[in-house]
């Protein structure tokens, strides 16, 4: 069951979001927390799966919580193929903040920090840190992190996890790669490293992820 945006309203007027966590848009958050006090809100994130039951925030994350569902549900391959086709962000955490202070200009070639992003999103096989995004975009360490806040809501070090956590999962969907090589490939540098990420983000194995799509594809 999913609500977008004002939706997550219904859902607890319907009793649904009763014990669970949920957002809302940010506007609204204080009107439905004093309407819904047994609601587990969290007024400030894109959106929420708890269970079988999702909450989204506004109009754009409705978006990222639409595709979040996809990739759920039919792979990372997809739900990247149909935000091409958007021409939306393939994927945006759930735990991102709702606003930000200046999001990413459309014409990324523009702005260093979006420059950034797309260099490193093509190395995350290799040990990248924070000081080599900042050295991409000509920043210090510290300039670069608060500037990766205002834009994108969340940390370079939260990202990057983010952006190795879909890679493995493309490997894991569209490749036969031992899960050592996916480990590799997607800068873990060790498939204990990837299996606690994965337990983390996806509530599974490496090895369990792939058998769901393997039997899909059968």
């Amino acid at each position: 069951m999913v609500s977008f945006c004002m939706g997550a309203f219904a859902l607890a007027a319907a009793g649904v979001l009763d014990g669970r966590r949920a957002t809302t848009h940010w506007d609204a958050a204080a009107d439905f927390g004093r309407r819904f006090p047994s609601v587990d809100l969290d007024p400030d994130v894109l959106y929420v799966q708890d269970g079988e039951v999702w909450t989204s925030a506004g109009s754009a994350a409705s978006i990222d919580c639409a595709l979040a569902l996809i990739r759920h549900d039919h792979g990372a391959a997809v739900a990247n193929d149909l935000a091409r086709d958007l021409v939306v962000a393939p994927h945006r955490q759930g735990g991102q903040a709702q606003f930000v202070a200046a999001p990413l200009p459309v014409d990324r070639g523009a702005d260093p920090l979006a420059m950034s992003l797309d260099w490193a999103v093509e190395r995350l096989d290799q040990p990248l840190t924070v000081g080599d995004l900042a050295e991409h975009a000509h920043l210090s360490a510290r300039q670069f992190s608060r500037r990766f806040r205002e834009v994108t809501g969340t940390t370079p070090h939260q990202w990057l996890l983010a952006q190795r956590v879909l890679l493995a999962r493309r490997l894991l969907e569209t490749t036969d790669l031992p899960i050592e090589r996916v480990a590799d490939q997607a800068g873990f540098g060790s498939s204990a490293a990837l299996r606690m990420h994965f337990q983390r983000s996806l509530r599974t194995s490496p090895l369990a992820y792939r058998r769901v799509f393997a039997l899909e594809a059968s």
